[in-house]
């Protein structure tokens, strides 16, 4: 394509619906995103060439205000969509999104085994320590001195620690992101994209609906003091002494990713011969 006939470059606005987000004023989820529609404008991607899977949640409401490909699934099963739609459309650049409760609890088992797998897309977790959609229960990612109606003096457990999971289970890229610092998380998105393999991103995004408290993360954020590595177990190190407060792209590894010879597509008439009779 020569440059008469080049496509002009899109900007974030393009790679938003007309659909206006009805998350709670002030959620982070908004600056999320910003950060996502500014990433994939920065990649020069086009709405066509993008697919957004997502499961159930506050933050699960994403793909609707994205002028992308998108699918909202069932609650927990978002990553075993994307990386279908992934192995089957390797052209496509796919990102799934969620939340803690979403990502953790009913799909923890999703979560281990797309970091195993490693196919080369980009999870965007949006943990903001709390089940918002459903009025305020405790999350896997809940401290356990929380105190709240629900759980009076806290629940006592320890919370899940994604970063960490995602590393141990062969996650190709990890890092942390803060929704109040939406050209730095952009930034963030980008590299996950460009970088081969499962992309995994914990993206701190307060919940000032039930954790009021969480407007306090701006004071308490800080860029990582160390840059990323490529050693698995340097990251681990790391991660083991974090106070989750460090943002920035912690570890960056080699694993090819996971992409099976794909077979000659179906048609339908293919489809009925198979169940003929």
């Amino acid at each position: 394509m020569d440059s008469k006939t080049a496509a002009p470059a899109l900007t974030a606005k393009d790679f938003k619906s007309d659909l206006k987000p009805v998350w709670c004023p002030g959620c982070g989820d908004f600056t999320v995103l910003s950060s996502i529609t500014k990433a994939l404008a920065e990649l020069g991607l086009r709405p066509e060439e993008v697919a957004v899977v997502s499961g159930i949640g506050c933050s699960s409401r994403l793909p609707a205000y994205l002028n992308t490909y998108g699918f909202h699934g069932v609650h927990g099963r978002a990553l075993p969509t994307a990386a279908g739609l992934k192995l089957s459309r390797p052209e496509l650049t796919v990102l799934a999104a969620g939340g803690d409760g979403d990502g953790y609890s009913i799909g923890g088992n999703h979560f281990l085994h797309a970091a195993r797998r490693n196919a080369d897309f980009t999870y965007v977790v949006m943990d903001n320590r709390v089940y918002g959609m459903t009025k305020g229960q405790p999350s896997p990612t809940t401290e356990p001195d929380w105190d709240s109606a629900l759980t009076p003096g806290g629940t006592g457990l320890s919370p899940f620690r994604p970063l960490v999971i995602a590393l141990a289970s062969g996650a190709n890229f990890v890092a942390r992101a803060f929704s109040g610092d939406p050209n730095g998380t952009a930034e963030i998105i980008a590299e996950a994209i460009k970088h081969p393999g499962f992309s995994f991103i914990e993206v701190m995004s307060p919940c000032v609906t039930f954790r009021d408290e969480q407007r306090q993360w701006k004071t308490q954020v800080r860029p990582s003091p160390v840059p990323a590595t490529s050693d698995r177990s340097q990251a681990a190190r790391r991660l083991m002494t974090d106070d989750g407060f460090n943002i920035g792209i912690l570890f960056k590894g080699d694993r090819t990713p996971y992409q099976p010879p794909l077979r000659a597509r179906m048609t339908a008439a293919d489809l009925e011969a198979e169940f003929a009779l």
